[in-house]
């Protein structure tokens, strides 16, 4: 639908399937979608409208879970491929990434983007023909364009690096957009921007369900965001300040040991910042079931996870290792448990009507507080910094948290350790390590190159390390087919061969 950069695309307002976990009735936040063939004239009438835009963003944007773990997951070390992982996957993996590869295609980001730039366009419209839409209205839903446009961007931005910076909606087959490519550095500072104003109108937490003030954008989605953006760009005081007005909103908290679980099954806990729900009674199903089930064969613990987890090799993660965040079903043969079970025993997996209704966790609590941890530590503020450490690891069962050394680089590796254990297999790893290899003018490449080459076959190391030397390496190509309808785009630097 939208390659808003490439493409003439016809407003028209496809029929979607709505894809969000939500126990809702029907005139609860998700109303009925516009039907297909309708253009602008006939839609753009009343607040229903564009409520009905907001919410067919959200279900667009959580039909890409699969991706999202993908992205986050498949270039770090907590994850190997099976027989059934694509042929696309494993080269990425490997870091054999050519521009044909499927999941070089940024299309989802940008339809979920072509939403939101009709929304902030066409609202205002709206509002003057409608005198029920107040201010109020107007501008929540507003914030929740300017959110899910920017998260999209921030995506954007780590996995491509410079990519088209599309602010208004591709409205008729007359229109066409061939943008070049903007300065991801600039495409932050924009979206940086955006997201302070949108703060302003969004609410803490005045949805009426909790699905809703979990699943939709509020000041604290906003506030996590803008922490991980100053975060990627080692903005340390930015980064606390922003976790800070989520602690002191006083709405989320860390679960106790024995509620830990609860996080993933049924979700939506204390914990949760920001989720796309998903609900597989309502026919809102996730994807990560079926990618991390026993028999699927596509995404398996690594090596490192299984010494992250194992009873074997780690006894005193008894909340968040084996049968929790992963499960044995052989000899030295493990799956992914969080999507898959029902509790963390390791046994009961979730049952048929709800197999595939794991939230994707966007942001939780435990997150900005170790986000908060790493720009500490980065301060030169270890004691603050190792009191978040010592928090989260009690909540999770674990007494002692040893001080990692007087220095930012063993906090550092301390912090991402921890969140490894905590955050695993939640889209987060691979951008936490881009993040550590970026830092410092590049000063810990190496440790990043040695964390990659972990998961590949022994003869493939070598040139495996001479490719993440340069690191223009670690973002992905712009797809082959953009650049053929695009001409304006130019190919990331690394892949011009």
């Amino acid at each position: 639908m939208v390659k808003q950069s490439t493409m003439k695309i016809k407003l028209k307002l496809s029929l979607l399937i709505l894809t969000l976990f939500i126990q809702f009735s029907c005139k609860d936040w998700l109303e009925l979608i516009p039907q297909e063939g309708l253009i602008r004239e006939e839609f753009w009438k009343a607040k229903e409208d564009v409520e009905a835009v907001i919410m067919g963003t959200y279900a667009s944007f959580a039909s890409m879970d699969e991706q999202l773990f993908k992205y986050g997951e498949m270039r770090g070390d907590l994850v190997k491929g099976d027989v059934n992982q694509s042929n696309d996957e494993r080269k990425i993996m490997e870091s054999s990434i050519y521009s044909d590869n499927w999941l070089c295609s940024w299309e989802n980001f940008y339809k979920v983007i072509n939403y939101c730039n009709e929304v902030i366009q066409f609202a205002p419209e709206v509002q003057q023909n409608d005198n029920t839409f107040t201010d109020y209205l107007m501008y929540g839903y507003l914030s929740e364009a300017y959110f899910l446009r920017s998260l999209s961007y921030f995506y954007l931005v780590r996995i491509f690096k410079d990519v088209p910076l599309v602010l208004e909606p591709t409205l008729t087959d007359a229109t066409d957009v061939y943008l070049p490519k903007t300065d991801g550095d600039e495409i932050l500072d924009y979206i940086k921007a955006d997201l302070e104003q949108a703060r302003n109108w969004a609410t803490v937490n005045g949805y009426i369900t909790i699905a809703e003030n979990k699943g939709r954008a509020t000041k604290a989605s906003i506030d996590a965001l803008l922490a991980d953006i100053a975060l990627w760009n080692f903005d340390y005081e930015a980064c606390i300040t922003h976790i800070q007005n989520i602690e002191v909103s006083g709405k989320y908290s860390l679960l106790p040991s024995n509620k830990w679980f609860e996080i993933f099954n049924p979700g939506n806990t204390l914990e949760g910042i920001f989720e796309f729900q998903f609900n597989e009674s309502l026919n809102q199903s996730n994807s990560l079931y079926d990618l991390t089930r026993e028999n699927s064969y596509n995404y398996d613990p690594s090596e490192y996870a299984d010494e992250l987890f194992s009873k074997a090799t780690n006894s005193e993660e008894l909340v968040r290792g084996e049968d929790a965040s992963i499960k044995k079903i052989g000899e030295a043969d493990y799956i992914i448990w969080k999507y898959v079970g029902r509790v963390a025993d390791g046994e009961t997996v979730r049952p048929g009507g709800d197999q595939r209704s794991a939230n994707w966790i966007v942001y939780r609590y435990a997150d900005a507080l170790l986000m908060k941890a790493e720009a500490l530590s980065q301060l030169g503020r270890y004691q603050e910094a190792l009191d978040i450490l010592t928090e989260i690891r009690r909540e999770r069962g674990i007494d002692v948290t040893e001080e990692p050394g007087n220095n930012a680089a063993e906090y550092e590796d301390a912090i991402l350790e921890e969140r490894a254990r905590e955050l695993a297999f939640e889209g987060k790893r691979w951008f936490d390590l881009m993040r550590m290899g970026r830092r410092n003018n590049f000063s810990r490449k190496s440790k990043l190159i040695e964390k990659m080459v972990k998961n590949v076959p022994s003869t493939q190391k070598r040139i495996l390390q001479t490719k993440l030397t340069n690191p223009l390496s670690w973002y992905l190509p712009i797809y082959k087919a953009e650049l053929e309808r695009n001409k304006n785009l130019v190919q990331n630097p690394y892949y011009n061969f």
